[in-house]
Parts: C-alpha cells; structure tokens; sequence
C-alpha cells in the first residue's frame, strides 16, 4: 500500500466520521516509521498518528480493514486506559483489546470487524475473544466441555455485555492469566525508544486534543471498557456520569471543602444522632442487583455469590465546630456559612464562634450570627474545650493565632481530637507549630 493511498483511506474515514472521531483525527499528524509494530499514537505539542505501512500493506485487504486498525488506535485515546493504571501486564493488554474489537464490530460491522477475523484467525484460549464469534464456533456451546466455557462469555463480549473487568475476571477464573500466546496486539502497547506512547495518568492532554476526545466521548453514550465507577469509560451507558454533569470551579471547590469538614467529624459515643448506612454481604443466591454475578454464571459451572445490600443504624459523627469570625476569614465566609449549614444534622450544639472569646453562633437564613470582638486568639477555643471535653473539635481558621506550646496544648486537649481547617489565604505555621494537626483549604475561585 502506498502512503497515497492510507492518506485516502484516512480522509474517507475522517468524512464517515465513526465515533465522532472526524475533530481528534484532524487534530493527529499521520507520521508513516518503522518505530511501531503496528499503529501508535504519540500525545504532545504536536500528536502524532504512527503508521507501519508495511503492516497494514499485509494485514489490511480492503479500505474497511485499514479504517478498523485506525478506528482501533482511535478508540484507545478515546478511552486513555493509562488514567487508571501507570503500566498495563499481558492480561490488562489483552482485555482491552477484546472489548475495543467488540466495540468495533457492533458499530461498524463484520466488513471492518472481518481484519481481526483474519488476524487473529489461529488464536486459540482466551486470546480468542480477540475475534468476534462465527456462528460454527459457539453453535451448541450449552453441550461445550468445562474447558470451553468461554465460549457464551465471548458472545456476551460482542454483544456488549461484558466489559474489561469481566475478561480479567474470567481469566483468573480459567487460570489462565499467566500463559497464553498472541500476535502483537494493535495500538502500540510498546514504549517508543523508551518512552511511553502516551501520557501518564496526571499528564493533561494537549488542549486542542481533549476537546476532541472529549467531545467524542459524549456522542459514544454507551459502549465502554471499565465496570468500576468514577473511571473514563465504564461500563454499558458509561459516560453521561463523567461527562454530562456542571463542573465550574465554583461547585468544585464547595464539593471539595464539604468534604474536607465531614471528613473530620467522628462518631461521639454519647450521640443519639443515628442514620441508616447501606453495607453489603455475599450470599450463593442469586441478587438481581448483581450483574457481576449474574454474568459470572455464564462462564463458571458454579453458582456464584452473589453480593446483596442491606441497611445497618449507624452513629452519626458529630463535631463541636468553632469558626473564627475575624475580618480575615470575609473570602470564604459566606461559603464555609452555607456549607456549614448543610453540615448541621453533624454538628454538636450549639454551634461556636470566635476571635479573642468564643461565643455562640446560629446560622439564620445563610447568615451567622455571633456576638463576638475583633483579633483572632486559639486559647480561647482551647480553654473552651477544656471545659467542655467534645470527643471531636474542628477549628476553622486563618491560622493567625498567637504562639502556642505544644505541650499545653494537649494538656488542655486531653482526649479531645482536634483539627483545624486553614483558609487559603490564611497561614498554617502557628497551627503547625502548636502541634495541632490541619488541612489547608484550596483557594476560593472569585
């Protein structure tokens, strides 16, 4: 095949646009090297599409053939398995490419997805799955030997019902995890001169790319490769949580700090406060909530446990919350105030405020109100808990207090647990040097 006649193919492919695949394409340079085995992609400045045209020139027999291997290349960016995993072993590899190839033949059909039927002809095991099923070879699989129980888990694959958690399942299942044989897979899994193809899991995409994929990603609505929640591309209908919900600065930082502060509120075992808490336990019967284990029968001559969910009382954590109301703090007050208010069912009354003396507080229609004097003083809250003896104390602070010894410090603690909570613009170096443990809030997106 000529460089002509790729850059044809890969101009007819851009127009038909599968995947929505036509902006992130553009966006790659098609580079024709000896450097990969296959196809890569590198991701920098300048994206670069790598072509081994002496591979597809003896693989690829038709246009459709050389748009599936692309399509393939195109569908590991897409999906930046790297994101959950530094290095991917033999297995990782190799399950990703069976539901990419799946992924392929559902959408584009048997005239592309017929490449891996031919590539991956010989293949025999699990390696099989890299194929998608002819009907002679999963006829009668109900009657298969123990040994072929892959076979209705290779129709559930192409079918869209497993993903890339379930063949690594299933691999270990078979045990056969370690020993199995492959040609080399598509997609440049290989460093290039001994560097990564693509970025690591914290390394951004350049921006022009991102878009692309990102806008790619949308369209797709469905097909994707990790069952486990919060990850790029999970399962069946995957991608509508990742990419569909408002995600300004704003909301993100309230998200972050809501966090921060339930993070540090503990169970107080005087508390009548008491919510239900899910919690879960296997059983060998069957849950309809349990795809896993609904689809692990498929392939496994035993019923498989199966995971049901419960509702246990459970102590709510409860906190005895001390905010200072010292001019310094005017940035995130009204924020911390609202986020403080949603927190309220985990807060021990009455609720605190401070500066040189702790009074209390009420927060009355998003509004606090505290009679309290001006400057910013921690003996005050510490000799406040001293009298009170909370289980657990939070302090929110711009950390501008006077020097404190750490050993009078727990002294007055005694068993109490405390921990403050430093504004952004705030200075954490007396807290620290008290001896008082804390976290510093990011800053406040104007």
């Amino acid at each position: 095949m000529l460089k002509q006649e790729f850059e044809a193919i890969y101009q007819e492919l851009m127009d038909e646009n599968p995947f929505a695949a036509r902006a992130a394409l553009k966006v790659l340079k098609v580079e024709f090297t000896e450097e990969v085995p296959t196809l890569a992609v590198t991701l920098g400045k300048q994206s670069r599409l790598l072509v081994n045209l002496e591979f597809v020139s003896e693989n690829c027999k038709t246009g459709e053939h050389v748009k599936a291997v692309i399509c393939h290349e195109f569908l590991h960016i897409l999906l930046r398995h790297t994101e959950r995993f530094k290095t991917l072993n033999k297995m990782q590899n190799l399950a990703l490419d069976v539901v990419i190839n799946a992924i392929i033949h559902r959408e584009l059909g048997r005239r592309y997805s017929s490449f891996m039927s031919a590539f991956y002809s010989e293949e025999t095991g699990i390696a099989r799955l890299l194929r998608p099923p002819e009907e002679r070879e999963t006829y009668g699989w109900w009657s298969a030997k123990p040994t072929d129980m892959l076979i209705p888990a290779w129709k559930g694959v192409y079918d869209g019902r497993l993903v890339a958690d379930d063949i690594l399942e299933l691999a270990a299942d078979l045990g056969r995890r370690r020993k199995f044989n492959v040609q080399p897979l598509l997609g440049g899994h290989q460093p290039l001169d001994g560097k990564a193809s693509r970025p690591s899991p914290l390394e951004p995409l350049p921006g022009e790319l991102a878009d692309a994929l990102d806008r790619a990603l949308k369209s797709m609505n469905g097909d994707g490769i990790w069952r486990m929640p919060n990850e790029r591309g999970v399962g069946a209908s995957a991608y509508s949580n990742v990419v569909t919900a408002a995600n300004d600065d704003l909301s993100r930082w309230r998200r972050e700090t809501y966090l921060v502060l339930k993070k540090h509120l503990v169970p107080d075992k005087l508390s009548t406060n008491r919510e239900p808490i899910p919690y879960e336990f296997a059983l060998p019967v069957l849950s309809t909530a349990d795809r896993r284990a609904a689809l692990r029968c498929l392939w496994s001559p035993f019923l498989p446990e199966a995971v049901w969910t419960g509702e246990k009382m459970h102590t709510v954590g409860t906190a005895q919350i001390y905010l200072d109301v010292s001019g310094s703090m005017s940035a995130e007050m009204p924020q911390l105030v609202a986020l403080l208010g949603q927190l309220g069912r985990y807060i021990k009354r009455p609720f605190w405020a401070f500066s040189d003396e702790v009074a209390k507080a009420v927060i009355e229609q998003g509004q606090l109100r505290a009679d309290t004097t001006g400057g910013t003083s921690m003996a005050c809250v510490l000799e406040h808990i001293e009298k009170t003896r909370p289980a657990s104390a939070v302090v929110i602070t711009d950390g501008y207090i006077e020097p404190l010894e750490p050993k009078e410090v727990q002294k007055r603690l005694g068993r109490t647990r405390l921990h403050a909570i430093v504004s952004r613009d705030g200075s954490p170096i007396g807290i620290a040097n008290a001896g008082i443990p804390y976290t510093q809030l990011a800053r406040i997106p104007k």
